[in-house]
């Protein structure tokens, strides 16, 4: 009996080989595996390249977000046929496209709401598996002058240093700020912590003529808003 080989990428028909299909359609035309499929180019003995990209993706419901999270550890541990190589071309598509999304908030120049905010946070903070905790500078017109991370911590908080927060947004010269930071849980509630830090950055702020805008809570590819809310 002969030993059941799996095709390769070029052994497909030309309509099934993705490279080709993303050549002739664009890239829109393609699925999620299909994608991926292309970055890792080749499957292992029992499956495509695409049947394994579909795996990988049912084993987080198709979510991207949280395809971002997983290392490349985990990757390799978990999926026959994908090494470091493959693994690593994944984790940095990924982060190609958290970039060129901050790019796009960047390139907007000015902030116009709760929306803005988030879709600039979300590629920094969606994927992590621990809190970190951001400011926005902001100048007069509501343009980003600069970001910075105040701290970083568990899965359940992290420590905020209020004075470190004035300190920078007085050398940069800015008139307001929004502050931000994730819920690795995807929750969107706000805790009493966050609540009282907000509060506490609001009321320092106004003896230093700096008003803060918003605190955005990041979940997932979703967003809390204080102001929003009616919480500022």
């Amino acid at each position: 009996m002969n030993e059941y080989k799996k095709l390769v990428i070029k052994e497909w028909a030309v309509e099934d080989r993705p490279r080709e299909k993303l050549s002739k359609n664009g890239p829109r035309s393609l699925s999620d595996a299909e994608l991926i499929a292309i970055l890792i180019g080749s499957g292992n003995t029992t499956e495509t390249a695409v049947e394994l990209s579909r795996r990988i993706l049912s084993d987080i419901d198709n979510n991207l977000n949280e395809l971002g999270r997983k290392s490349i550890d985990y990757l390799i541990a978990n999926y026959k046929g994908i090494g470091e190589a493959k693994a690593i071309s994944i984790v940095a598509a990924l982060e190609l496209g958290k970039r060129r999304k901050e790019n796009e908030i960047n390139n907007r120049g000015k902030i116009t709401g709760s929306r803005d905010v988030a879709d600039y946070f979300q590629p920094k903070l969606g994927d992590l598996n621990y809190e970190e905790f951001w400011i926005l500078l902001l100048d007069r017109g509501n343009k980003i002058k600069d970001s910075f991370r105040i701290s970083e911590g568990g899965t359940s908080g992290t420590v905020i240093d209020v004075k470190k927060i004035l300190k920078i947004a007085i050398e940069k010269q800015v008139s307001s700020i929004i502050l931000c930071h994730n819920h690795p849980s995807g929750t969107l509630q706000a805790s009493d912590a966050d609540v009282k830090i907000t509060r506490k950055i609001v009321d320092a702020g106004k003896l230093m003529d700096i008003t803060v805008l918003d605190h955005i809570i990041i979940g997932n590819d979703k967003y809390y808003s204080f102001a929003d809310e009616g919480m500022l």
